[in-house]
């Protein structure tokens, strides 16, 4: 799945080759994501301009000026890459948007889990869209400290790897950098949220960080179908990931055997030493299933 990196990447990619340019049009495939497109975008998007490239958290905010906002979700396995205006469509591309400068960006999604969601002007700041108002802090941002961060797991009973994706603390940090980070903090994944410490709090945040700096600087994760805005994938687990997606393998700091377990459904890794488990714990669960 993409995640704040992969998004981050796509972002930085698109506001190099079309922020300011004007829209020429934009041609929906296939309107049937997670939410349906409406009919109606393309004809409320045309004659604008790409004035804003953000993001917040995992999705995409396209401001389309003077018309509105673009709220796109990469999902589990979309992108949108850079492609030539006359290029075949690919059996899973859905959405393409063609501008004034020849750029002509393509939304690819095999398994239509992302979305598309239009914010219009009048409808106010699209950060108060209904997707991104419960949204926790960003992890770059000044204000995610250790204070920050035990007040928001105070009285959590989930577990910190289950906290972590659900968003509400902190964005961005996903299945994927979550066991990366807590790995880094030596924190069990399984260790109830509201039990974390002080001394782990700190490390935690820096953890996070720090991982999330690494796979900026390296493009992302080069996992299942990820490409950024020119086509191409990173390179952060090729050389950064210490145990996801490891199990059996020796750790890189103790030797010991990375182990894997389930938790909400999806996977997590981590080292038994390195991130030996404090009383509360809770029991692992190793029978559920798992989508990775």
């Amino acid at each position: 799945m993409p995640e704040l990196p992969e998004v981050e990447t796509t972002r930085k990619g698109i506001e190099r080759l079309a922020l300011g340019q004007a829209l020429l049009s934009m041609t929906v495939r296939e309107r049937r994501l997670r939410w349906p497109i409406s009919n109606a975008l393309p004809q409320a998007i045309a004659n604008t301009t790409l004035a804003k490239c953000e993001r917040r958290g995992k999705y995409l905010l396209l401001g389309f000026d003077p018309a509105g906002t673009l709220l796109v979700h990469l999902g589990m396995s979309g992108s949108i890459r850079a492609v030539p205006a006359n290029a075949l469509w690919l059996t899973h591309d859905h959405v393409q948007w063609v501008f004034s400068g020849g750029i002509c960006l393509r939304y690819n999604d095999p398994r239509r889990f992302g979305s598309i969601m239009w914010h219009p002007t009048e409808a106010g700041d699209a950060q108060s869209h209904p997707l991104l108002s419960k949204l926790g802090i960003e992890p770059f941002d000044s204000a995610f400290d250790p204070d920050y961060l035990l007040a928001g797991l105070k009285g959590k009973k989930m577990s910190i790897k289950q906290l972590l994706l659900a968003g509400h603390v902190v964005v961005g940090v996903g299945n994927i950098y979550a066991s990366e980070s807590l790995f880094r903090a030596r924190i069990h994944p399984a260790q109830s949220a509201a039990d974390v410490t002080r001394a782990q709090a700190v490390r935690l945040v820096a953890a996070i960080v720090q991982t999330l700096t690494d796979a900026l600087a390296s493009g992302g994760s080069t996992l299942r179908d990820y490409v950024d805005a020119t086509g191409e994938p990173g390179a952060y687990f090729e050389l950064y990931a210490a145990v996801y997606e490891k199990n059996g393998q020796p750790c890189r700091v103790c030797d010991t055997k990375i182990k894997r377990i389930v938790q909400g459904q999806r996977a997590t890794y981590f080292c038994p030493r390195c991130q030996r488990p404090r009383r509360s714990t809770a029991k692992l669960k190793r029978s559920a299933p798992c989508l990775d």
